[in-house]
């Protein structure tokens, strides 16, 4: 898990932090606490609040969301939570039409279209999915060895993994538009398949079986 903090709008990173993933929950908020005193700031003094809200482990959004939201509510601050799809499409800094795909595990990968830093789609989605949602135009963006691994026929860009920095950029713009999110309602993004797709699998798998035999 990774921390930043940036000041003023020419946007320099003034502290990072890096937490390791066992000791993230008990460290987060004391580790933001430190990074605060280093840069001589309050809580109630900043602009904003910016999390990054998944895809990725439960457990790291779940614990990095929580504490976004306690942050923002007790010092009276605006919440941005942002995905890391759209991190990882604003890496390559392409106008254009961008496929960001994460590694999902079980075979499946995490999926966004952006164009022009809108999102136009997320989802859940199997290796032949994700071939099938690429084809056609656009740059296809990854940050890990395994998605390239899982998608052998694609043309992928690889990118260093977004840092906590990575987020800012975005969430000045953000910002600057008026664009913030309510922390009574904000949710993680786990990308979850939703009931009737999973009824779906289970329905065509069954199928296959029958074939089968």
């Amino acid at each position: 898990m990774a921390l930043a903090a940036v000041e003023g709008g020419d946007r320099t990173v003034v502290a990072e932090g890096v937490l390791p993933g066992r000791s993230a929950s008990e460290r987060l908020v004391p580790e933001i606490r430190r990074l605060l005193e280093g840069a001589g700031w309050r809580l109630a003094e900043l602009a904003a609040v910016v999390v990054v809200h998944g895809p990725g482990s439960f457990t790291g959004v779940r614990v990095g969301l929580s504490a976004a939201k306690g942050l923002s509510e007790a010092g009276g601050v605006a919440l941005i939570a942002v995905s890391r799809l759209a991190l990882l499409a604003n890496a390559v800094g392409e106008a254009g039409l961008v496929h960001a795909v994460l590694d999902a595990g079980r075979g499946e990968f995490y999926y966004g279209a952006y164009e022009g830093g809108r999102c136009l789609r997320e989802a859940l989605l199997t290796g032949a999915e994700v071939a099938a949602a690429v084809v056609g135009s656009g740059v296809v963006v990854a940050c890990e060895a395994k998605v390239a691994e899982g998608l052998p026929g694609l043309k992928i860009s690889m990118v260093p993994e977004p840092v906590a920095a990575s987020a800012l950029s975005i969430a000045l713009e953000r910002l600057e538009r008026g664009e913030v999110d309510d922390a009574a309602v904000v949710d993680a993004n786990y990308l979850r398949r939703t009931d009737f797709e999973i009824q779906q699998r289970l329905e065509s798998r069954a199928a296959m079986g029958r074939g089968a035999e």
